[in-house]
């Protein structure tokens, strides 16, 4: 059956962080008045969906739910393990090592363990800036030092790695890790081959480990296909690949991601650390996800591609200085506001105490945001266009000197 992504799913009331928690996560004032309740604000901040996920993983998790005992669950059967070698495969043509793989709560965990299990006092780990907060989060609370390496911004939109600067950043004696997200969160770039080739050879020539987050590799554009960096380098233990079936399922709070760790000492002792016991709804959600959910995703996608179609077409006609170019890979719009707001404005709390939109400014990102606001696409095109349009009201007015 056809997937209705234009369904309203209102999550308030769910403990949803993009929907009930934004004036604790989001707003550096949690009494900033808006102008509208809460609850009729739109949310279109954290990297979340407002889709419903695929039938078949709703299929998979009731079935799961008519056995009544959820004790201690380990993947003795391997199938999670294998749905996931075969989704990597056909969609990759990638065959990750199944005595490599290990399962882990998220992410975002995932990269606090590394940090951890890798670094000592001080050492340092390189980012691409803009770059996701939890990265500076990950790295210091490892008692690491984050070092960041600015991607190229073009006039057109789109990006580049500078690879003079990363290459003299990673030759850092102090530097120990590299972690790259690939995609890139937030400008939506997709590495190239060249990109990966240079990328990873200057860190194996300064044995720098490279964690490749991968959790937007599905989320690319229609006939885009996504290369793991493990895949162009099979003989090597210096990179650990992080996937999940969370941001393209959308099953976030089910907190299972995979990860990817061929050096062995180094997978010695995450399992010293962790039992691998996992939760067997989520392990039910994810094993249907990759063995069942192509057809899904392949509705997702074609859907993300006219959200950013719409966008585009609405900046180009009614914003035609702001910088924005249909990214890669996400279903994140990175929309460079420059020409009309304020330098240094503090673009979350701008946008919404004057419109009721909740979206994440450049601020929120660890360095080089400029006056760039991420836009979470994947909802229903009603609520793109709705929140577009009270952006582009704020832009214009804050260029008129009317803000």
């Amino acid at each position: 059956m056809p997937v209705d992504f234009d369904r309203i799913i209102d999550r308030t009331n769910t403990n949803a962080v993009a929907a009930d928690g934004f004036r604790d996560h989001l707003l550096d004032d949690p009494e900033l008045e808006l102008p509208c309740a809460d609850a009729d604000a739109v949310a279109m901040w954290v990297a979340d969906m407002a889709f419903a996920t695929a039938p078949v993983v709703l299929e998979a998790m009731r079935r799961r739910l008519d056995h009544p005992i959820f004790g201690y669950t380990v993947s003795l059967d391997r199938e999670f393990e294998t749905a996931f070698q075969s989704w990597c495969r056909r969609r990759y043509d990638w065959v990750p090592d199944l005595e490599h793989h290990l399962p882990a709560p998220g992410i975002v965990p995932a990269l606090y363990d590394l940090v951890d299990l890798v670094l000592e006092p001080g050492d340092g780990v390189v980012v691409h800036t803009p770059a996701y907060e939890p990265f500076e989060s990950a790295v210091t609370n490892g008692g690491g030092e984050l070092v960041t390496s600015p991607l190229v911004r073009r006039p057109d939109g789109t990006v580049a790695a500078d690879l003079d600067h990363l290459a003299a950043t990673v030759a850092d004696a102090g530097v120990r890790m590299f972690i790259l997200c690939h995609p890139h969160n937030p400008t939506g770039h997709a590495w190239s081959e060249d990109e990966l080739r240079a990328m990873a050879e200057m860190c194996f020539a300064n044995d720098v480990l490279i964690v490749s987050d991968e959790i937007h590799c599905d989320l690319l554009r229609t006939g885009r296909r996504h290369t793991p960096l493990a895949k162009l380098f099979p003989e090597s233990d210096r990179i650990v690949t992080c996937m999940s079936s969370s941001k393209t399922f959308n099953l976030a709070g089910l907190g299972l991601a995979n990860v990817v760790i061929p050096d062995d000492g180094l997978r010695a002792r995450w399992e010293d650390r962790h039992f691998p016991v996992v939760n067997p709804v989520s392990a039910a959600a994810a094993t249907a996800a990759f063995a069942e959910g192509d057809e899904w995703l392949g509705e997702l996608r074609t859907y993300l591609d006219a959200n950013f179609a719409l966008v585009e077409a609405m900046l180009a006609d009614r914003l035609p200085a702001a910088v924005f170019r249909i990214p890669d890979a996400t279903y994140l719009a990175w929309i460079d506001l420059d020409a009309y707001v304020p330098t240094g404005l503090n673009l979350t709390t701008a946008i919404a105490e004057r419109s009721g939109v909740l979206v994440e400014g450049g601020e929120k990102f660890v360095a080089d945001g400029g006056d760039c606001i991420r836009l979470n696409l994947a909802c229903p095109r009603s609520q793109v266009e709705e929140a577009l349009d009270r952006i582009i009201e704020v832009a214009l007015a804050l260029s008129a000197g009317l803000g």
